[in-house]
C-alpha cells in the first residue's frame, strides 16, 4: 500500500497535465466512436465492454510500469529480446489463424497478439543495445548488429505472416540509430534497400490493374514484365550500371574525383533490394498488395481494393464542418464504412464529429507525441531517452500512417490509430508504452 501511494504521490508531483489530458480525451473520444460505430448491431455493448476490460487491464498495467524503474530494463535487454522471440515463435507453433494470419493465442476469455507487445520489448532491447555501444554505434558492424535484432522479429513476424505489424519495425530503429549518431550513409543504404523491396512488387501491381496502360506504353511494360522475366531484368541492370560508368566518367572529366566503392555499394544495394522484393512479393498476398498501392488511384477497383478509402473519404467529407453527431452518421451506421470500429475510427470521428472534432482529435494527439518527445529530452540518462524516443516515434508512425489511410493519403496499411481503435491487445501495449514513459518521466531528477 506504501508503495502505491508513493508512485501516486511521484505522479501528481510530476504532473504534466497536457500529456495527461491528452491520453483521457483520445481515450474518450475512441470509446464513443466505438460505441457509436456498433449501435447498429444485434449486440452493440459487446465491443464496448471488451474495449473496457482492456482498458482496466492497461490502465493497471499502466500503473505497475509507472512505478517500476525503467532502468532496470537495460540490464535485461539481451532477455527481454529472447523473451520476444519466444513469444513469436511460440504463436507460430500454437496460435491460431484468424484472417490468414497466425498471430493469435486464442485463451478461454479472450484472444491475444503477441506481437503488440513484443513491438515494445523490442524498443527496449534495441534501446539497451545501443546504449552499451553508443560510442561504436558509426561503426558498420554495430550498425548491422542492430538492424538484425530487426530483422529477427521482422521475419518471425512475416512468418505468420502480418506484414502490417512490421511497418512501425525499420521506423523506429532508424530512429534510433539516427539519434545515437549512426552514419547517414548507412542510413540511407537500408532506407534505399527497403524502398526497392517493397516498393517494386507494389508499381508491379500498380500497373497491372490498368491494361490499357500496358498496351500503350511500352517502358512500363518491359518494367511489368521485367518483373517476372530475368532476360529483360538483366537488361535493366546493364542499363543502370551504364548510367553510374557514365556518370563517373563525367564527374572525372569534371575533376571530381569518385572511386569505384561508392558505384559498386550503390549497385549492391540495388540487386539486394531487387532480389528481396520477390521475397516481400511472394509473402504479400494479392489483396495486400493491391490495397497497399491502389491509394494513388482507388478508382481503378473501385469494388476492391479502392473501396475502403473510397468510402471513407465519402464519410469524412459527409460530416463537413460540425458532423452528423454520434449514432447519426449514414455511412458509419448504414455499414458503408468498413473496418470502423478499428482500421477506419478516425472516419467515424469525421462524419459524425465533423471536421471540428476531427482536428481537435488531431490536435490532441499532436500534443501526446510532443509530450512523449519532451520526456525523451528530460530523460536523466541515454538509455531512458532512447526508450521515449522509440515509443514516440511508434505512436506517431501510427498516426501518421492511419490519419493518411483514412482520408487516401497513404496506402490501406491495416495500422489501428493507437489508443482509439477498437483492439483489446492494441490498447494493452499502448498502455504498457504510457506507463514505460511514465516512469521515465517521473525519475527524471532521481
Amino acid at each position: 500500500m506504501t508503495h502505491t501511494k508513493s508512485i501516486f504521490s511521484k505522479i501528481i508531483k510530476n504532473i504534466d497535465i497536457t500529456f495527461y489530458i491528452a491520453i483521457l480525451y483520445l481515450l474518450f473520444i475512441g470509446i464513443t466512436a466505438i460505441y457509436s460505430a456498433s449501435s447498429n448491431l444485434d449486440n452493440p455493448t459487446k465491443y464496448i465492454t471488451t474495449q473496457f476490460i482492456a482498458l482496466s487491464i492497461g490502465a493497471a498495467g499502466m500503473l505497475f510500469l509507472a512505478g517500476f524503474s525503467y532502468q532496470y530494463y537495460k540490464h535485461f535487454g539481451k532477455l527481454i529480446y529472447i523473451l520476444s522471440c519466444v513469444l513469436l515463435v511460440s504463436v507460430l507453433i500454437f496460435g491460431t489463424q484468424h484472417k490468414g494470419t497466425k498471430g493469435w493465442f486464442d485463451l478461454p476469455f479472450f484472444s491475444f497478439q503477441p506481437v503488440e507487445i513484443t513491438k515494445i520489448m523490442l524498443i527496449l532491447s534495441l534501446a539497451a543495445f545501443i546504449d552499451k555501444h553508443w560510442n561504436e554505434i558509426s561503426k558498420l558492424s554495430i550498425f548491422v548488429k542492430t538492424l538484425g535484432l530487426t530483422l529477427g522479429h521482422f521475419i518471425l513476424i512475416m512468418l505468420q505472416p502480418d506484414f502490417s505489424s512490421t511497418l512501425s519495425y525499420f521506423p523506429v530503429t532508424l530512429v534510433l540509430l539516427y539519434v545515437a549518431g549512426a552514419r547517414l550513409t548507412h542510413l540511407c543504404a537500408v532506407i534505399l534497400y527497403g524502398a526497392l523491396a517493397v516498393l517494386i512488387p507494389l508499381l508491379v501491381t500498380f500497373f497491372k490493374l490498368q491494361p490499357e496502360l500496358l498496351e500503350t506504353n511500352g517502358l512500363v511494360n518491359f518494367f511489368v514484365t521485367a518483373s517476372t522475366n530475368w532476360h529483360k531484368a538483366a537488361i535493366i541492370l546493364g542499363a543502370i550500371i551504364l548510367i553510374m560508368v557514365l556518370i563517373k566518367w563525367f564527374l572525372n572529366k569534371l575533376r571530381i574525383p569518385i572511386g569505384w566503392a561508392y558505384p559498386v555499394i550503390f549497385l549492391s544495394i540495388i540487386l539486394a533490394g531487387s532480389f528481396s522484393s520477390i521475397a516481400v512479393n511472394k509473402y504479400l498476398k494479392e489483396y495486400q498488395r493491391k490495397r497497399l498501392i491502389v491509394f494513388l488511384k482507388p478508382e481503378i477497383d473501385s469494388r476492391g481494393a479502392g473501396y475502403n478509402i473510397i468510402q471513407s473519404k465519402i464519410a469524412i467529407g459527409s460530416g463537413k464542418f460540425s458532423g452528423k453527431k454520434f449514432f447519426k452518421g449514414t455511412q458509419t451506421q448504414l455499414g458503408f464504412l468498413p473496418e470502423q470500429r478499428t482500421d477506419f475510427i478516425f472516419s467515424v470521428i469525421g462524419e459524425e464529429g465533423g471536421y471540428v472534432l476531427a482536428q481537435l482529435t488531431i490536435l490532441f494527439y499532436f500534443l501526446f507525441i510532443w509530450r512523449a518527445l519532451v520526456v525523451a529530452k528530460q530523460a536523466r540518462d541515454r538509455f531512458g531517452s532512447l526508450v521515449a524516443m522509440g515509443i514516440a516515434t511508434m505512436f506517431a508512425f501510427y498516426a501518421i500512417i492511419n490519419l493518411g489511410m483514412v482520408m487516401g493519403l497513404m496506402p490501406v496499411t491495416g495500422l489501428p490509430l493507437l489508443l482509439l481503435s477498437y483492439g483489446g491487445s492494441s490498447m494493452l501495449s499502448s498502455m504498457f508504452a504510457i506507463g514505460i514513459l511514465i516512469s521515465i518521466h517521473i525519475r527524471r531528477f532521481y
